[in-house]
């Protein structure tokens, strides 16, 4: 990822003002939207499972909209970065505190089924769901398809799809938002 320039961290402080003054979600979106794939990432580092990455990337979303209010941030990314790192290690540690209140009940049933996971499961099941969604974006129509995989494999921004394609902006956003549900569509089928 190409580092950021002064007037991206410009943007952004802007953005942080004008949230603290209106209160307005929608900006606070913004702000989050760009780096959520990033918090994504980091949660499922962490937390190491879908489900509770993507509950995480939510409630993390919450809990920067209040933050920001109070807090001075002076370069938002490596704010988030901490925010969300901590926000997981607290998850982590509050499921670790369950786990040992009932490590009586569990060492005792592991021990009678003799059943042991292993994290080979998580990645077969993780390499599972990227094969399905290749064959997803595959059955895209081209358009979508094109836009989709510049847009979130390759990171391009709205406006240099329409750069590299030549659709018009309206397109791009259409072709990425149905390609979006699409791919939707077609995972849950393939479960």
């Amino acid at each position: 990822m190409k580092p950021r320039s002064q007037e991206e961290i410009n943007e952004e402080l802007a953005l942080i003002d004008r949230y603290k003054s209106t209160g307005d979600m929608v900006i606070a979106g913004m702000l989050y939207k760009k780096y959520m794939h990033l918090v994504y990432g980091l949660c499922l580092k962490y937390l190491k499972h879908k489900e509770d990455s993507q509950d995480a990337v939510m409630q993390l979303f919450e809990k920067v909209a209040e933050s920001l209010k109070t807090h001075e941030v002076s370069n938002f990314k490596s704010w988030l970065y901490v925010v969300s790192k901590n926000f997981c290690l607290m998850q982590l540690r509050s499921k670790q505190n369950k786990i040992h209140t009932q490590t009586k009940d569990i060492d005792r049933v592991d021990m009678e089924n003799g059943m042991m996971l292993h994290h080979e499961d998580e990645t077969s099941v993780l390499e599972d769901d990227l094969s399905k969604l290749e064959l997803c974006i595959e059955q895209l129509q081209n358009e979508q398809k094109t836009c989709v995989e510049l847009f979130y494999l390759q990171k391009k921004s709205y406006k240099e799809i329409v750069e590299n394609t030549s659709f018009e902006l309206k397109k791009v956003k259409s072709h990425v938002q149905n390609g979006k549900r699409n791919l939707k569509i077609c995972m849950e089928k393939s479960k």
